[in-house]
């Protein structure tokens, strides 16, 4: 509560100023922006050691700070040029939990219930295509946060403040993806203001669901109002694994043609055919149950028993089809940048070498 009046007593000074000074947020890849977000993001996500080599904030002051909720996730409210709010969600810490958020990559309808606690059922819709499937411990983490984050946007909006930037890195930016998707929705059913402008970076980020999820997530920000950063020497943005399956294809597709020709054969043929068509489709279907063995029920098990223990573990969407989602702006290491190679070499232990923000800045800098 001590928090809550804070900010409305700042929001309250800042008024008649934001009522001089306000201006729309414009859309389109804004490379400034995107640097400023970084040394935002780096406040909570980067290790003290690597947070040295980043600049502090130079148009944004920090207004609010949540603590730890859920799977150790946390996020933060800045002000940024006194007429912009960002939410920046942090990225994975050392706790196991952080990691289990993670590894939880079995996954979810985009729309439905999932009962976080015996008091507590977080109903979201993140899309409103019925085929539409999300990465579920990201899931987990948008219901916490989001709780948290709606009273500021609340008080943000109050105070006059329509322009609000959801910006994340690593995990954060993988939940950033569900929270834009979950406020958008908000706003469709009215219980977000219409007039508030969403502007999203998700900064080297791991895919966040399936293809009809990425199809509605990018309709909904297309024109400009939401990016996806990744480093080409990245592995994480190419996590989780993808598999797709004959079941992923849209209800019109030659699949059910094969399948029906199959079985117009005579007995024999029939048999040959289901042989060689069971080769090519068994093996992602087999893959996308032991995924979903391994990195759902066995990871929701752990989830419940050591962190989350009224827990309900949502049924799963039968699809490991993780795509890359977004405007994508590629941050491409020269393979003759000797002077990249050198600060940010291949040969390394540190299996972050080339996700932190020390080379995504360095990259941004070289970016035309």
């Amino acid at each position: 509560m001590k928090c809550l009046k804070s900010i409305a007593v700042f929001f309250l000074v800042l008024i008649p100023f934001l009522e001089i000074t306000a201006q729309n947020l414009k859309p389109g890849f804004d490379k400034a922006e995107y640097k400023e977000l970084i040394y935002i993001a780096t406040r909570s996500t980067e290790s003290p050691e690597k947070a040295k080599e980043i600049p502090l904030p130079e148009h944004s002051k920090l207004l609010y700070k949540s603590k730890p909720m859920g799977l150790d996730n946390l996020w933060e409210l800045w002000l940024k040029d006194g007429n912009t709010a960002v939410i920046c969600t942090r990225g994975t810490t050392e706790k196991p939990e952080s990691w289990l958020a993670n590894l939880y990559a079995a996954m979810s309808p985009a729309k439905g219930e999932l009962k976080v606690s015996n008091t507590e059922t977080f109903k979201y819709e993140l899309s409103t295509n019925d085929h539409a499937a999300v990465h579920t411990g990201y899931l987990l983490s948008t219901a916490f946060l989001s709780k948290d984050m709606l009273p500021r946007i609340d008080s943000c909006y109050k105070a006059g403040i329509k322009n609000f930037i959801i910006m994340g890195h690593s995990q954060g930016g993988g939940i950033s993806y569900l929270l834009t998707a979950y406020f958008y929705n908000l706003q469709s059913s009215g219980d977000l203001p219409a007039d508030i402008r969403f502007k999203t970076y998700c900064s080297a980020a791991p895919k966040p669901g399936n293809l009809y999820f990425a199809y509605d997530y990018e309709r909904k920000t297309q024109n400009g109002w939401a990016y996806n950063v990744v480093s080409a020497a990245d592995w994480v943005p190419q996590t989780p694994f993808s598999v797709e399956m004959p079941e992923d294809l849209p209800i019109v597709s030659p699949i059910p043609l094969v399948e029906e020709t199959i079985k117009q054969q005579t007995l024999f043929k029939r048999m040959f055919l289901n042989m060689v068509y069971g080769k090519l489709t068994n093996p992602s279907r087999k893959t996308v149950k032991t995924y979903q063995k391994l990195l759902g029920t066995e990871i929701a098990k752990k989830v419940k028993d050591d962190y989350l223990p009224e827990f309900v573990a949502p049924q799963f969407y039968n699809s490991n089809n993780y795509v890359r989602t977004g405007n994508t702006i590629v941050l491409y290491p020269n393979p003759n940048d000797a002077v990249y190679y050198e600060k940010f070499p291949n040969n390394s232990k540190d299996l972050m070498i080339h996700h932190s923000f020390p080379p995504y800045l360095y990259l941004l800098n070289q970016l035309e």
